[in-house]
């Protein structure tokens, strides 16, 4: 049986620019049980990163939720207030950040980063976080974290930064974890040993985990369930198998096909033609016609539904009608 952590509908998250308001995200709708993890993948630009800013509630100041609704444990998160998120975000939903050179705060002590959420979330002493702090340095496989805790972030290799950020993270023993990029820069031996982790670390937390990445290969490792965006709009989601078995939208077959095969001697790199769009460019029909080898007049003209292809698969093409019966 699966209980349902977050459940988010018709997300719209926009920007004020000079130019007017650029939508970012375009009416997605998703969710994540508990234990289970989602891979958000797609290009750079295409809102991945932007969907996971939303549910933190860390927009930046130009940013906001337009419409929908983001529900985690049966509250609307975009219903509440600044002071009210504070008491989720750290505590109950954490997020690992792309560049942990850049998200921890170089100036204050690894010691000082992992007490603070302790202290103010679970209501520690000084004593009482600082020991938490070893024993979760100790979880994420860091030696000697007694010394750790007095260092600063600049005496660290990237990936055991790397490593605090996810103690930090795992702190308060969140429901919802979501780590943007977390094995970006880092060499092959490090990006395995993290992606390992976490997933221990969800087996043993009974985590929902969401995952934002662009690596086909992080995500046939770790994923239980697969979204792909393309320009702001998810085009098709399913079980991590049906994705890779039958994968139904020419990006998501281009994604894979740009993936090295070495098991298949035969297998050719084949890379998708063009770039994905900015933001503010209006495109009619499917986002991704412009850039698709088998699009017709209606993927041009068209926006289309999103197919239900069965077994939890979906997708939005064109293309897909004719097998299909049934649509949202």
């Amino acid at each position: 049986m699966t209980t349902e952590l977050l459940s988010v509908n018709n997300l719209v998250t926009t920007f004020r620019t000079a130019d007017g308001e650029i939508p970012a995200v375009r009416n997605i709708s998703f969710s994540v049980n508990k234990s289970e993890t989602l891979c958000i993948v797609g290009e750079s630009g295409c809102g991945k990163s932007i969907t996971s800013l939303s549910i933190m509630g860390l927009l930046p100041s130009n940013g906001s939720i337009k419409s929908g609704s983001i529900n985690f444990e049966g509250t609307d998160l975009t219903k509440l207030n600044s002071e009210e998120l504070r008491k989720i975000r750290g505590n109950k939903i954490s997020m690992i950040f792309q560049e942990p050179m850049t998200a921890l705060n170089p100036v204050l002590t690894i010691g000082f980063q992992i007490r603070e959420p302790l202290m103010i979330h679970q209501k520690l002493s000084k004593q009482q976080a600082n020991q938490q702090g070893i024993e979760l340095l100790k979880q994420v496989g860091i030696p000697y974290p007694e010394k750790r805790m007095n260092q600063y972030p600049h005496e660290l290799s990237g990936g055991m930064r790397q490593r605090v950020m996810i103690a930090i993270s795992l702190a308060c023993t969140p429901g919802l974890l979501i780590a943007d990029e977390p094995t970006t820069a880092l060499d092959v031996t490090i990006q395995s040993q993290i992606l390992d982790l976490i997933q221990d670390l969800k087996d043993q937390l009974g985590m929902g985990v969401v995952m934002v990445t662009h690596d086909m290969g992080v995500v046939a490792e770790i994923a239980d369930k697969v979204m792909v965006m393309y320009a702001g709009e998810k085009i098709e989601e399913g079980p991590v198998e049906e994705i890779f078995n039958n994968p139904s939208h020419p990006y998501t077959r281009g994604l894979l096909n740009s993936v090295p095969n070495v098991d298949d001697p035969d297998f050719e790199l084949e890379a998708i033609p063009g770039s994905t769009p900015s933001l503010n460019e209006h495109i009619s029909g499917c986002r991704f016609h412009p850039r698709c080898l088998h699009a017709t007049e209606r993927c041009k003209a068209e926006t289309p539904n999103e197919f239900i292809l069965g077994n939890g698969h979906t997708v939005k093409c064109w293309l897909s009608e004719e097998d299909k019966n049934d649509t949202y």
